[in-house]
């Protein structure tokens, strides 16, 4: 045997993805038309009740989309709900399957499997009183969890679909005051391209925060304690650091932190570590600190620009809220 071993597909590898919450919600409709439309509302039809068997079709159709799909990644589902609704306008029958789970890659073809699946078994038991059956919208309303955040379809949704399934996106940072220093001895002295620092600014922009300053210092305990105490007395919101956080002789970021007599915030610092080993177990090694100085909340972030970005993309769904709770427009 000789020759590069190669597949024509694969399974995406999704090992270094962290796992988070996903939800995912799709919909679709049977056009019946005039005939059969009023004979399904009232469940009349010969082979029984359509729109219940439709429902249990739909979890079924949901729990076997890997089964059906060979490049699925086989989920935990932790939610599958299925329902149909009458649109007497059009003669249709919409039928919305919602699933969710905690899991490394997100539950869409969960759901459009388990909407398929409904409506095929609407078509079903519905074609022996009207053949001239049409399938039509499938489509993904809307996913969340993961790096992207919530995803709505460009069709949008209607108030009624906003308000059952209410998609939760992360609070925005709303020009919140923000600074990002990179600690680098070899960036601050310019033999090193710092690449941290505009991965984070061009993070925090993309949240809705106002990024005031972007910095180099030079490793060490000063001069970032009085930079950290200058912008606090400037009414910067929250600080990023990049680098400094591990174990070298140089990296005393987390103690620059502690030497501003601030107070920690541990569970943000410990949600840093825990997360990120889910993408490497070198993350048990990283000095992450959180500290809250007067009104700023400032986070001590790894250096490589993978990991600061990693970090910025866990805290997106809880900066918002922390700036709140700072504030005072905020509770526990």
């Amino acid at each position: 045997m000789s020759g590069e071993m190669s597949a024509a597909f694969h399974m995406a590898d999704v090992r270094d993805k962290r796992i988070t919450r996903r939800r995912a919600v799709a919909v679709g409709e049977l056009l019946a038309g005039p005939l059969a439309y009023p004979m399904i509302v009232e469940r009349r039809l010969p082979k029984g009740d359509a729109l219940v068997m439709a429902e249990i079709a739909g979890l079924q159709g949901a729990k076997m989309a890997s089964a059906l799909m060979p490049l699925c990644h086989p989920l935990p589902l932790e939610l599958v709900r299925v329902h149909c609704a009458p649109v007497p306008a059009r003669h249709a029958i919409r039928v919305w399957c919602e699933c969710a789970s905690e899991a490394r890659t997100g539950v869409e073809m969960e759901a459009l499997a388990g909407v398929n699946a409904a409506l095929l078994t609407l078509y079903d038991l519905t074609k022996p009183v009207e053949p001239a059956l049409e399938i039509g919208g499938v489509r993904l309303l809307f996913k969340e969890g993961g790096k992207r955040g919530v995803w709505i379809h460009p069709q949008g949704m209607d108030a009624q679909e906003a308000e059952r399934f209410a998609p939760r996106a992360p609070l925005q940072l709303d020009g919140a005051r923000s600074a990002v220093l990179t600690l680098s001895d070899r960036a601050s002295d310019g033999r090193y391209e710092d690449r941290s620092g505009p991965v984070l600014v061009e993070g925090l922009q993309a949240l809705g925060a106002q990024v005031l300053h972007a910095e180099l210092l030079a490793d060490g305990i000063e001069p970032l304690a009085s930079r950290l105490r200058a912008l606090a007395a400037e009414g910067v919101q929250l600080c990023l650091c990049t680098g400094g956080t591990g174990l070298g002789p140089r990296d005393l970021t987390p103690e620059a932190l502690q030497s501003l007599g601030g107070r920690r915030v541990d569970g943000l610092a410990q949600m840093l570590r825990a997360l990120s080993a889910q993408h490497t177990p070198m993350a048990w090694l990283s000095r992450a600190e959180v500290v809250q100085l007067d009104g700023m909340l400032v986070f001590a972030l790894p250096g490589s620009p993978r990991a600061a970005a990693q970090c910025l993309e866990m805290l997106a769904p809880l900066l918002g809220h922390a700036l709140a709770m700072v504030t005072g427009r905020g509770h526990a």
